[in-house]
């Protein structure tokens, strides 16, 4: 995959901006879809799961997530910080020292699970402490071009003083692979981050998988549950791509 022109990448259609809130509230609604899902899907090893939410959002957001994965067997957490304002240096400092304490208390990897701006949180925790981290994976995180989004002008990052648009180190910095597996979920509906900069290299234990619904829904939609699930269930050291069902492999 080529990189992208940068100048070229805006924020999704307002079309689909102005849908986010309803569909969103829809795909909250479908609950009877999750617990198909949660009788269909494979039962996990228990190890630690840790779930960072998106820009102005907290642990509230990601509770029916990790609610469906508790029922899958795994020991999920919540960031337990709050309302996620935008990256700081304290921020940093916690989401070390949650890995490390989970990873303490478990003897295991954890694997890391974040959401639009959570997806690079947890893609620079694992960078930082790849050893202690099993997996990563991403839903709608624009780690390929950060300013692809309509909430660019709200994340108070201004390194060296210049926008996130002419941070060319800083978003060269974020979107170069990881050295464990990891998953970017992405939809091509997605009415908050452009699709296009939520996409993975290609490479070795690295893949991007599209879903259909929004992205303020991304993190209770079925279809992308279902995915996270499968994700997890890998045993460690055994990667494989994702295979969606039906398809040979």
């Amino acid at each position: 995959m080529t990189s992208p022109h940068w100048e070229s990448l805006g924020p999704p259609p307002l079309g689909l901006f102005v849908l986010e809130q309803g569909r969103a509230a829809f795909e909250l609604a479908q609950l009877g879809a999750r617990r198909k899902l949660v009788d269909a899907a494979p039962r996990g090893d228990g190890h630690p799961v840790l779930v960072l939410p998106g820009l102005f959002a907290g642990d509230l957001s990601t509770a029916p997530m990790r609610r469906l994965l508790r029922a899958l067997c795994y020991d999920v957490h919540g960031w337990g910080l709050g309302i996620n304002t935008g990256p700081t240096a304290t921020l940093r400092a916690r989401l070390d020292e949650a890995l490390a304490r989970l990873r303490r208390r478990h003897g295991r990897r954890v694997s890391l699970i974040g959401w639009s701006l959570g997806g690079i949180y947890a893609r620079e925790l694992a960078r930082a402490h790849p050893d202690d981290v099993r997996c990563v994976i991403t839903m709608g995180s624009p780690f390929r071009d950060i300013s692809a989004t309509h909430a660019a002008r709200l994340v108070p990052i201004r390194p060296g003083g210049r926008s996130l648009r002419d941070a060319h180190a800083l978003r060269a910095h974020l979107r170069s692979p990881l050295p464990l597996p990891t998953t970017s979920i992405y939809s091509k509906t997605d009415g908050i981050v452009a699709w296009e900069s939520c996409l993975e290299e290609a490479g070795s234990e690295r893949e991007n998988v599209e879903v259909t619904c929004s992205h303020t829904g991304m993190g209770f939609h079925a279809e992308a549950l279902a995915v996270i699930a499968d994700r997890l269930a890998q045993q460690e050291g055994a990667w494989r791509p994702w295979l969606r069902p039906g398809r040979e492999p």
